[in-house]
């Protein structure tokens, strides 16, 4: 196994008359420690295909594929997939794809999910999970757009910027309560595993990163009874979280309920006129997206 220290990657990079990419978010964790950390919280066995966004120089993958039944790694940067590719090849069940992970903010490569799918299908017992150290510019889209594919993914174990760990896991009335968080807690169960210094990583990143671990729970999943809306209300009624929810329904459903129906919705919540979206915990949040969604069930987020 390729140590992948500071050292060795200045080293391999000088070689290849390569640098880091900045437009790609590339930080290369040089904590061997934390490669186990990581790959140990994803709790990986034989049933396992891991989906790895990011492969760089492949040391993460290589523990990955130690402990998977398969993996599929998708790097965007032509001089890492070659670099990667030479650590790689002892290992047949890994798949490797060069190319960007997502087709665009929304929506992830349908080349990516076809290899999956390809993989879930060899066994019946076979789950998917997510490990990757995350280039922090598709962190929020690969995790949340992840949530979205069928099957979803069983764990999904990532390093992102810290900020983005506060925000997933982040409670009502706090800060960094958003709509992300209500997405994420609907459906699973989120922790922060550990918090890191920009020291870690080569080159260090200027903000403080963190492994976080989402946990799907597939009852509370399959109890919502129509994520893409949920998803969609959310955001709507998020984008301006400190506003009285009234006003931010009126403005999220404009043109598809009058205020009279939104009032009729506050109403049956039994919500009072100064109440906020950011006070709603996800369940009254997934029983206001149920009211709307029995008023205006054809609605769809403008923008």
């Amino acid at each position: 196994m390729s140590r992948q220290t500071k050292s060795y990657l200045m080293a391999r990079f000088r070689e290849m008359g390569i640098a880091p990419a900045t437009r790609h978010g590339q930080n290369f964790l040089i904590d061997l420690n934390l490669h186990e950390v990581i790959v140990n919280a994803a709790q990986l066995d034989a049933r396992d295909v891991v989906l790895e966004i990011g492969t760089g120089t492949g040391a993460l993958t290589e523990l990955i594929a130690q402990r998977a039944g398969a993996v599929i790694t998708v790097e965007i940067d032509a001089h890492l997939f070659e670099l990667a590719s030479e650590t790689l090849i002892a290992y047949p069940h890994v798949t490797m794809l060069q190319c960007d992970a997502l087709k665009n903010k929304n929506r992830f490569n349908p080349a990516v999910l076809d290899a999956v799918a390809a993989r879930l299908a060899e066994a019946p017992d076979r789950r998917l999970k997510l490990v990757a150290n995350l280039p922090y510019n598709v962190a929020t889209p690969v995790l949340s757009n992840l949530l979205q594919v069928d099957p979803p993914p069983h764990t999904m174990v990532a390093t992102i910027q810290l900020e983005l760990a506060q925000r997933i896991v982040a409670q009502p009335w706090s800060k960094d309560y958003s709509a992300l968080s209500a997405w994420m807690q609907c459906q699973a169960d989120v922790d922060i595993v550990r918090e890191m210094a920009p020291s870690v990583f080569w080159p260090a990143p200027k903000v403080q990163s963190a492994i976080v671990r989402i946990v799907v729970d597939p009852q509370r999943r399959a109890a919502v009874p129509d994520l893409a809306y949920f998803h969609q209300f959310t955001k709507a009624i998020f984008l301006h979280r400190r506003k009285f929810l009234r006003a931010n329904i009126v403005s999220a459903l404009k043109g598809t309920l009058d205020k009279a129906a939104v009032d009729e919705v506050i109403a049956e919540m039994g919500f009072a006129d100064d109440a906020r979206t950011e006070q709603l915990d996800v369940p009254t949040l997934l029983r206001l997206a149920e009211a709307v969604r029995r008023r205006a069930p054809l609605w769809t987020m403008s923008g």
